[in-house]
Order: structure tokens, then C-alpha cells, then sequence
């Protein structure tokens, strides 16, 4: 085995060190200053390398990772797109990284500054009157989102209300984060097409409902239609509408969720406003309200002055707080970033390529691939598995081939509505040629499923790890060296 297949551990050897201090001539033994109830009884058991070791490890790591900046990822329902390096470099600028969030708000103008343009320009992109930029990522947007719509309800005495209507093909976010703010969650099923189905949710609309949660474009890329007469009924029952801004790529410069009639959503800056999210991280899921649900967002706030100057003040009227300061500046400044970068004449394209590309990429496919629901979708589409199934390859046995090819794999199995689900989204950002070469590598998998099955079923076939016993992997995990000997 080579060395950059080798864990940190195996490249250990006794007494290597990496980096040395020079001898402490205060003669305190370096823990002096450390109680020692705090202090270890043995030494952590650490690998013992030089620093080129240390270099080498991490850079090999980081070559065996995919992500956006690396290759085509059509990861469905999660917008990876292209992230400028420019936003990048604008986080890491000194002036804003090196902010401490307890100093004094005239020391900060800057930054409070895009705070407040940032919430404004959500605002103007989404119809909605205000935005509060604390919650720290899409389903602590959610959360609290909800809990501004129990607020209201509060507000007006009307505390019957704890029921939430979620449709069967939401993300699983929408019933666990309803279940989080203490509300019942209330299936609604959908049509064929992934649409809410109407004369379902019409019974369901009675005086215990606080509101309903949905996506549009839905969680298979189609449109609802009926959006509006949703919202009526909805409205006419005394609940709110929450918009899943999951879903929001495909609408900007086209439709606001706002004028649909939802009172309350989240977005996913780390999204829909281009930041690296892959691994876990990091996030920011502003919630913005309509007029009416202003007073109830969360403190602390960001407002500006008559004489320009922006201050930061809470609202005794508030939900109360959901983060530590004001949520992930990080992902904040690379949003504003972007958006600033687009501007209002740019900006209105992100929706439309969005579109473009998803069904140029359906159109190509669809003779080989099984389309469950014809149409036009928007930023991204389902494919139930091959249209030939006789092979008895699966999505599974795709999604691992395309690894062979430097593709990610789309997301798959999921939605629920279908047994072999591939969700694929290719985003604003990708080229022509980008998608052509795509479009390319899965008709070349769908006839590798036909004439050499059993290759499929064996893939990846060039990768670190080739085919792993996923079963075990997950039920007999092994996350530390020591275990790992031991085994």
C-alpha cells in the first residue's frame, strides 16, 4: 500500500515530530498555567509524523474528494452549483472575519450593513415585506419559521390551532421540524404528478390547522398549478402558507413565492446563493414573513437610523431568539457576493437556465430511462430507473458506474413516489458541453445495462474503494484506528 492510501495512524512511528518549540526557560513545564483537575492523566494517543507527512495526508484527502470544483455534481433537490472564488476571498477579507460579534454596533458598520442590504434584497427577490438572517441553516430556517406561525396564532388566542399540513413527497425536514415546534403534522397526498392533490387537502381545512408546508416547483421538479387556489382555501381556513425554499433555483426573475400567497419561508443561501454545502456545511436559512407576520421574527435585529447609521435592537413582540448573534456571517457575506455580482439584469436568468438545463437533460434521456411524469419540469426531474428493466440493473448499479466516469452520482431513491427514483438537477451554472458529456455517459451506461449487466452490478470498478458491503459498513461502522487494529 502506498502512503497516500494510508491512514495518518500507519505513517505514524515513535518520536517523529512534526514541530518543535524551543525549551520553556520559565522552567513550568508548559502546564503551569493549566489546573490540574483540567490536565490529562495520560497523553492523547496521537499519530507521531513529520510535517510533510502531516501536508501529504491532507492534500491526498482532499484529492480523493468530489465536489462541485472537481466535477459535474447533479445532486437533485440540492442545488450544488458553482461557487465564485470571488465570494471566498470576500469571507476571508480581514475586515470581516476578524469582527467580534460583542463589539460595539459603530465599530461594525460594514457588516451590519450588508446584514440589513442582504435582508433587503431577499425581501425584493422572494415579494416577501422582511427577512430575519439568524437561523443557522434550511431546517433551523424551517423551525423557525413555524414557530413565528404559532406566534401568530398565539397572538390571536387562537390556540386550537397545532395542526400542520405537510404533503407526502415534502423533504424530510418539513414533518420533522413541524414535530420540533411541537405541532401534529397532517399528511396531504399528492397526484401522480407530485402535485397536491386538492380534494385531499379540502377535508383537512378546519379551525385546528396553523398552516400547511410545500415547495413549488414540488419535490419532482413540476410546477403546482393550482398554487393560488391552494391559497385561498388555505387563508380562508384562518392558516398560514410556508413555503420549503428547497425548490426556489427555478423561480428567481420568473415568479416570487411571495405573490403565490405564502406568508413565511426559508431560503437555503448555501443554495439557491451559491456556498459550498457538501460534507455538512456550513448553512444559513433566512425566513422572511409577509406584513402581517413582521413583529413575530426573532431577535436580535438589524435597523437603520435616520441619520444612515445601522443599530441592532430586539422587538418585545418577538418569537424571542433561535441563534447566537446573527446566525453564519460567513455564508451571509458570500450570498451578498453573489447577488451583488449577478445584479438585478442577471439575476432574472438564474430561473430560466435552471429550466433549460433540466430538460434538455430529460429530453436526451427519456427514451432509455424511464420518465414517470411527462411535461415540463423545472430546475430538476425524476427518472424511475432504466426504461428496461429486464437486465435487473438497478439505480443503485448506475449511480455507482457514473463514479467511473468522474460524474457524481444524482441523488437517488428518493422521492418515495417512485422504486428506482433518480433525481437530477444540473443547475444555471453548467455548460453545454458540461451536460452533452453527461448526457453522453448514462446513454453509454444505459447500453452497458444491456450488453454487460453483470459490469454494472460490479461498479465502481476504479475507484479507492471499488464495491463495499454497504449493509455492514452501516450497522458495524469502524471509526477509530484502535478499532480498526483490533479488527
Amino acid at each position: 500500500m502506498k502512503n497516500y492510501d494510508k491512514l495518518i495512524f500507519e505513517l505514524s512511528r515513535p518520536g517523529r515530530k512534526g514541530y518543535q518549540l524551543p525549551a520553556d526557560k520559565f522552567d513550568t513545564d508548559g502546564f503551569a498555567a493549566i489546573p490540574a483537575d483540567l490536565l490529562r492523566k495520560e497523553m492523547p494517543e496521537l499519530p507521531e509524523v513529520s510535517e510533510l507527512d502531516v501536508v501529504r495526508h491532507y492534500t491526498n484527502i482532499s484529492n480523493k474528494n468530489f465536489g462541485v470544483d472537481t466535477g459535474f455534481y447533479p445532486l437533485g433537490s440540492c442545488t450544488m452549483k458553482y461557487n465564485p472564488k470571488i465570494n471566498e476571498e470576500i469571507s476571508a477579507m480581514p475586515q470581516f472575519a476578524g469582527l467580534h460579534p460583542l463589539q460595539d454596533a459603530e465599530t461594525a458598520q460594514g457588516a451590519l450593513e450588508v446584514y440589513y442590504n442582504l435582508q433587503k434584497a431577499l425581501a425584493s427577490l422572494s415579494g416577501l415585506a422582511e427577512f430575519t438572517l439568524n437561523p443557522y441553516a434550511g431546517a433551523h430556517g424551517e423551525l423557525t419559521g413555524l414557530m413565528v406561525m404559532r406566534q401568530y396564532h398565539a397572538s390571536r388566542g387562537d390556540h386550537k390551532r397545532a395542526k400542520v399540513i405537510v404533503p407526502d413527497t415534502a423533504h424530510g425536514t418539513n414533518p420533522a421540524s413541524a414535530m420540533v415546534a411541537g405541532l401534529e403534522v397532517v399528511e396531504v397526498k399528492s397526484k401522480p404528478n407530485g402535485s397536491i392533490d386538492i380534494e385531499d387537502l379540502k377535508p383537512l381545512l378546519d379551525d385546528t390547522v396553523a398552516g400547511i408546508m410545500m415547495t413549488n416547483p414540488n419535490t419532482v421538479g413540476m410546477f403546482e398549478t393550482e398554487i393560488l387556489e391552494i391559497a385561498d382555501l388555505v387563508h380562508k381556513a384562518g392558516g398560514l402558507l410556508y413555503y420549503d425554499g428547497a425548490n426556489l433555483n427555478p423561480l428567481l426573475g420568473k415568479v416570487r413565492p411571495g405573490d403565490m400567497g405564502f406568508d413565511i419561508m426559508h431560503i437555503n443561501l448555501h443554495k439557491t446563493f451559491s456556498t459550498p454545502h457538501g460534507g455538512g456545511g456550513p448553512g444559513s436559512g433566512p425566513v422572511g414573513v409577509a406584513e402581517h407576520l413582521v413583529e413575530f421574527l426573532p431577535n436580535p435585529r438589524v435597523r437603520i437610523a435616520d441619520d444612515g447609521k445601522f443599530y441592532v435592537d430586539a422587538d418585545d413582540r418577538s418569537l424571542g431568539s433561535v441563534s447566537t448573534f446573527f446566525g453564519n456571517f460567513g455564508v451571509m457575506l458570500r450570498a451578498y457576493a453573489y447577488i451583488l455580482t449577478l445584479g438585478r439584469d442577471n439575476i432574472v436568468n438564474v430561473g430560466p437556465m435552471a429550466t433549460l438545463n433540466a430538460n434538455y437533460i430529460k429530453e436526451s434521456l427519456k427514451d432509455l430511462y424511464k420518465l414517470p411524469i411527462d411535461g415540463v419540469c423545472k430546475h430538476e426531474f425524476v427518472f424511475d430507473g432504466l426504461a428496461d428493466k429486464s437486465t435487473g440493473v438497478t439505480t443503485l448499479n448506475v449511480a455507482k458506474r457514473l463514479l467511473d466516469f468522474g460524474f457524481h452520482a444524482p441523488t437517488i431513491y428518493f422521492p418515495l413516489l417512485f422504486h428506482e427514483s433518480m433525481m437530477i438537477e444540473p443547475t444555471e451554472t453548467e455548460s453545454l458541453e458540461t451536460l452533452d458529456e453527461f448526457i453522453d455517459v448514462m446513454r453509454k451506461v444505459a447500453e452497458e445495462a444491456k450488453t454487460n449487466p453483470d459490469l454494472l452490478k460490479q461498479a465502481p470498478l476504479t475507484t479507492i474503494i471499488s464495491h463495499p458491503d454497504e449493509t455492514s459498513a452501516a450497522k458495524n461502522p469502524i471509526l477509530t484506528y484502535k478499532a480498526l487494529k483490533e479488527a
